[in-house]
């Protein structure tokens, strides 16, 4: 209990602060700005509204109720964010299983670190933190990224800096929007993995897709069988026997620059040791993405 009454006392004074019409802070330049924007503000539940450009929708009871559950014994450990829109008036950035699960357990105040922040700025914020969850689908990830692209005007580069992952991983992510709706709903539901979802993606055809996707569902296949599979689909058994299989040096090869790359290239090679290197390319713009990355200068 006496955890309790610490996180009630936290930010007292800077509450107090922020309701006095006079003090109101409006801006970052605001005289009391930088004694509120940054740090812990006990707030009022009602004074926040939930943010309208969270990325997730759906919220399991059950986790809510066993969270709420934990804050009922050891109150909120880690505050949420809040942007602040007018007089005594927030607006969630992150946070929102907290928030509704501090409701369900009867608190009226819960800790929150306040930004001041337009809704673009809002938005990234909610996206990025959204995405540094440990718990979201590959197909969640995949959409939150395609928001900050479209919504945010980010390339794959500076998305790759803001949310720290390679760019080839982002690629990889994207790539899934192209499988049928059918199966990004198998993968949210756990059916499918990501290995998966980054074979079946190889095949243009939806149809196609739709005929692998039940047969790894039925079959219960692995990611190793997904991928035999598919690669027997897209290469005929008359075509591979004239290949000859790859060495060592050579799949270490074709692994590293599928990852540079973020395409799913593939090596044909001879006995004499010579072949070719193949890149597929799904649109325009993806051609131009892989013609940046093959001539840009070191």
């Amino acid at each position: 209990m006496a955890k309790k009454g610490q996180k009630k006392a936290l930010g007292r004074g800077l509450s107090a602060l922020l309701k006095d019409p006079e003090n109101d802070i409006t801006s970052a330049e605001d005289e009391n700005a930088n004694k509120v924007v940054g740090n812990i503000v006990e707030l009022e539940l009602d004074a926040i509204e939930v943010n309208p450009f969270q990325p997730r929708s759906s919220f399991s009871d059950k986790a809510l109720d066993e969270l709420a559950s934990s804050i009922k014994e050891l109150g909120v450990i880690q505050p949420i964010t809040v942007r602040k829109l007018d007089f005594n008036k927030f607006q969630l950035v992150s946070g929102e299983r907290r928030f509704r699960a501090s409701k369900t357990a009867g608190l009226e105040t819960i800790p929150a670190f306040v930004r001041i922040a337009n809704d673009q700025e809002t938005l990234e914020m909610a996206l990025v933190e959204n995405i540094q969850r440990q718990d979201l689908d590959p197909i969640e990830i995949a959409l939150s990224y395609q928001r900050l692209i479209d919504e945010v005007q980010l390339t794959q580069e500076s998305l790759s800096e803001r949310v720290g992952k390679k760019r080839s991983t982002i690629a990889n992510y994207l790539r899934l929007l192209r499988l049928d709706p059918i199966i990004q709903t198998g993968m949210r539901d756990g059916l499918l993995s990501m290995g998966h979802g980054r074979a079946l993606v190889n095949i243009e055809d939806h149809e196609h897709q739709l005929e692998i996707y039940e047969r790894i569902i039925k079959n219960k296949l692995s990611v190793r069988a997904t991928e035999k599979l598919i690669q027997d689909y897209k290469q005929p058994k008359s075509e591979s026997k004239k290949e000859n299989p790859l060495t060592l040096d050579q799949k270490r090869a074709l692994k590293d620059i599928k990852e540079s790359l973020g395409a799913d290239i593939s090596i044909r090679s001879t006995k004499k040791g010579n072949g070719k290197i193949i890149i597929p390319f799904s649109s325009e713009e993806d051609l131009k993405r892989l013609e940046h990355l093959l001539t840009k200068d070191d």
